[in-house]
Parts: C-alpha cells; structure tokens; sequence
C-alpha cells in the first residue's frame, strides 16, 4: 500500500501520469479498498480522528481516469462516470426502492437504505439507517447504530484534501432536516432534534449548567441539542442569527434504545 500511495502522490501533483496504466490501476485498487471498507477516508487513533488526504486524493483523481456512460437499472437511466453500488444481498445490506449508493462507499452488514443517497467515499457502520431522502455526502464517516432521520442532510467534504469530513460517531440519532456540513463532529450518543444546523462557525452552546459553554465544530458525546438563536448586532440593527443549545445530556448509562426513548420524552424534542 505504501507503493500505491506514493503513486497516487506523484499523479496528484503531475497530472499526465493519470495517462500511464500504473497510476490508473492504483486509483481502481484504492476506490475497490474503499468500497470494501479495507481503507478510509478519516480513522479515529489515540482517540483522535486522523484524516488519510491521500485517500481523498485517490478519489479526486478517480473522476478524470474515467468515461461518461450510460447506466440503466430497470426503466431508469443514468449518465455519469461513477458506476452504482451493487450486490446487496450479498453485503447483507437492506436498500428500498430508490435507494442509490456510488461505487466506492462502504456500507456495512446491517445498514438500511430507504430511498436515500450515499455518495463516493462514505464510509456507513453496521446497523445504521439512512432514511427517506437523507444524504451521505463525499467522505462522510457514519459510525455504528446511527439513525439519519428523514431529509438529513450530510455534507460532503473532498477539498481541500487535508479537511476532515463530516463524522457521526456511534448510536447517534440525528433528527429530521438536520444539516451537519464542513466537517463537523458529532460524538458518540448525540441526539440532534430536528432541523439543527451544524457548521464549523455555528455557535454550540451549552445552556444546560449555570453558565453557558460554547462550543464550534463539535457536539460533545451524549449531548442533546435543539434549534436556537442568539442576538447579533449589525450596523443596521439587532438580529437574531442561528446556533445550536444543548440543553441537557443522554444517560450513556441505561441501554442505548431505551436512553433514546426517555431522552426524547424528558426534552420533548422534535424528531
């Protein structure tokens, strides 16, 4: 692998070498170990989550080896140079009519596809459900027993090639019309209520404690958090602008479902 990646280096900054037979085959060897889960695009070491931009690289420079085609699933045409996710039976992964994933994202055993959208990159963890009209954007890391409500909206992240991606950890539950984008990190045990808007300037503020805590570009694990809103002054006024408030946090110790449940009644969120 070391000698792929050096090979991917080198096409990344000489671009005729995307002509030569051996950077092509390495690009294809890179995108199947994606697929398969082998590689990925941002792993957690040392508690840490460690970007591989050479992996992003790989992907980037996959689009110019390749040719427009045309697909055709039943009555459906498409026309695109990324060929379609296949063989799900045999990955043990569940896809409802229009589910559709893009060669190079890995979906684990377990995974439910309602009519949704994974694309190039993604990484999706055993037992996680991507409901009705969510999306996974390029590179997003979506951990394990995470649930996408309906119409999420996961960003994607390819450039620049040293960003962190969009990362859900484990058993989180993200509420409908959530929008979680520019590599926001959302830890362990999270619960999004509904229409939460995460960037990496949107303001995280803890109003659960005396004082408030504010956070950007990550929701601390367990955390509960809804929709809210601070005053900012303008020069034509006062106005109020959009953040994110946890107000509270999910018991990590009771059993995971059951946590969920009662968290969701205790703050009466909006899913």
């Amino acid at each position: 692998m070391n000698e792929i990646k050096k090979i991917i280096e080198q096409a990344w900054e000489n671009r005729e070498l995307l002509k030569t037979e051996t950077t092509i085959d390495a690009i294809e060897n890179v995108l199947a170990h994606l697929e398969r889960g082998e590689l990925r695009i941002a792993e957690k070491k040392d508690d840490k989550w460690v970007v591989n931009d050479w992996l992003k690289k790989a992907v980037l420079l996959y689009f110019p080896i390749k040719n427009m085609i045309t697909m055709e699933a039943g009555p459906m045409e498409f026309y695109d140079k990324i060929p379609l996710k296949k063989n799900y039976k045999e990955i043990g992964v569940r896809a409802v009519p229009h589910a559709i994933a893009r060669y190079g994202a890995f979906l684990a055993k377990g995974v439910i596809l309602m009519p949704s959208f994974v694309n190039i990159g993604a990484y999706v963890d055993e037992g996680t459900m991507v409901d009705t009209w969510a999306t996974v954007g390029s590179c997003a890391q979506i951990g394990k027993h995470v649930h996408l409500s309906g119409g999420v909206g996961i960003g994607g992240v390819l450039e620049p090639v040293q960003a962190s991606p969009v990362i859900i950890e484990d058993n989180c539950f993200i509420g409908s019309r959530c929008i979680v984008v520019e590599g926001v990190l959302v830890e362990e045990g999270a619960v999004l209520g509904a229409n939460v808007v995460l960037t990496q300037s949107t303001r995280i503020i803890d109003v659960s404690g005396n004082s408030p805590v504010e956070y950007k570009g990550r929701v601390p694990s367990n955390s509960v958090v809804i929709p809210g809103s601070f005053t900012k002054k303008f020069p034509a006024g006062d106005y109020n602008v959009s953040c994110a408030l946890i107000i509270g946090k999910r018991k990590a110790s009771t059993d995971l479902k059951t946590s969920l449940n009662q968290t969701l009644r205790e703050f009466d969120i909006a899913v």
